[in-house]
């Protein structure tokens, strides 16, 4: 049985291999309401009958049941939009949290219990509510994480926190959700379709994999801000002379326009200096790269971490690109796609400048031209015989909020289909929304 801290992580496939198990909740000195949230992929309770407590016992598909001392889960029979399961608990009346002797979720599959969580009134101060532990999806599989995160607010608070509107009658216990309002069509999102259509064509096929891609993500009404930065060294220069590298940018801009409804990228540049482009849009984009190349030719070095602080500078001017101690929220995330064909020249500055990003509701993913591992199931031992070391050390960085940065090597810019691009773009973006959202980065 392995004794879990808070934040670490378990894969259940070895324990629970066919996705059926019992969470066991119990405390001691408080009473407290048990719960368990369905979340979608951005981190919400799209639908109420997917709050699971004492009053509701189960979900409309039977996947997760109140069992006698928990939780009863039938994880392969969840549909396909739940993408994390958040078991909470609450205090009755005004109870703290602090005020509880001793806890524990205890994880129990076929072969007996596998995994304890403990938690105690020392932990907490002011709060009501905690959200103990997760269940969510990875890499085709499940995995859960001891969370042990307190809410002031106490259930209420949590119900919001998950997306849900709380009744105006008293909440306690348990909250009562108001029934959502059917989603409305996005006009905006409409308009920019239409204006996609008709200021770009070439790019509507583009528009529609992307599509594909974040709809099989749970990512169709999510909403970022997209980056590309571009390395301008004097070895892309066969790149940009072929037409590899606005084939790219065409590919990243029909993300941005999924991802943004004002259809526009932001791009960088860097080699030795950091150059800001123009935006990339539906007005501008054919031949975009070659216009900002002969304003801003290639040249010598390649600086990751000055790009980093750039942008960082750019979307978060308050900490000026330097340190951050403390979390930084915004309403959308930033996506950065960080394009290189080599290593850079200040390793220090580009290991601090992701860190400090970590507190920043900001991705980065790097892609390397050249040769290099294609996931992160390449072994560490094999780093010989990649051109990426550092950016593969990078996406393993310790020292971070949370992971933040995602990798992956290509032979040629447009060594993938469209589709297949877009995949692999959604890699770990998904999970690093619902950490970030935990983390109190996003809104």
């Amino acid at each position: 049985m392995k004794q879990l801290e808070r934040g670490e992580r378990l894969p259940l496939a070895q324990s629970a291999p066919d996705g059926v198990l019992q969470a066991g909740l119990s405390a001691q000195g408080l009473a407290l309401d048990f719960a368990c949230f369905a979340l979608d992929a951005g981190g919400k309770l799209a639908d109420e009958r997917y709050m699971t407590f004492f009053n509701q016992p189960a979900t409309p598909c039977g996947a997760v049941a109140v069992d006698a001392g928990g939780f009863r889960f039938r994880l392969a029979s969840l549909p396909a939009w739940v993408e994390r399961l958040s078991i909470v608990a609450s205090t009755d009346g005004g109870a703290l949290m602090s005020q509880l002797q001793a806890g524990s979720l205890r994880l129990v599959g076929p072969q007996g219990e596998f995994a304890r969580f403990d938690f105690s009134g020392r932990d907490f101060a002011a709060e009501k509510a905690v959200m103990l532990g997760e269940l969510y999806r990875k890499d085709g599989g499940w995995r859960f994480m001891a969370v042990g995160q307190g809410f002031n607010g106490g259930l209420d608070s949590l119900v919001r926190h998950f997306g849900g509107a709380v009744a105006d009658a008293p909440p306690s216990p348990p909250a009562r959700l108001a029934q959502p309002a059917p989603a409305a069509p996005r006009a905006a999102a409409v308009d920019l379709e239409k204006r996609v259509a008709q200021s770009a064509p070439q790019l509507v096929n583009l528009v529609k994999s992307a599509t594909v891609s974040l709809e099989k993500a749970g990512l169709a009404q999510h909403r970022a801000k997209v980056c590309l930065v571009l390395d301008i060294s004097g070895s892309m220069s066969a790149l940009y002379r072929k037409g590899l590298v606005q084939q790219f940018a065409e590919r990243i801009l029909a993300l941005g326009c999924r991802f943004d409804d004002d259809g526009e990228i932001d791009v960088f540049l860097f080699g030795r200096n950091v150059h800001r482009g123009a935006p990339m849009g539906l007005s501008n984009w054919s031949n975009y790269i070659e216009r900002i190349i002969d304003k801003h030719p290639l040249e010598g070095d390649t600086r990751y971490g000055a790009a980093l602080e750039a942008v960082r500078r750019h979307y978060f001017p308050d900490g000026g690109g330097g340190e951050r101690r403390a979390a930084v929220k915004a309403e959308v995330p930033v996506y950065v796609m960080f394009v290189t064909d080599g290593s850079t020249s200040d390793k220090p500055l580009t290991e601090r400048q992701l860190r400090w990003a970590s507190r920043e509701p900001i991705f980065w993913q790097f892609m390397g031209i050249g040769k290099g591992r294609k996931s992160k199931a390449r072994a560490l031992a094999n780093f010989a015989d990649s051109d990426f070391p550092f950016l593969e050390k990078l996406d393993e960085l310790d020292g971070r909020l949370i992971d933040n940065a995602d990798f992956f090597s290509v032979a040629s810019p447009d060594e993938h289909s469209d589709g297949a691009l877009y995949d692999l773009l959604m890699n770990e973006y998904p999970q690093w929304v619902k950490e970030a959202r935990q983390r109190g980065l996003i809104a």
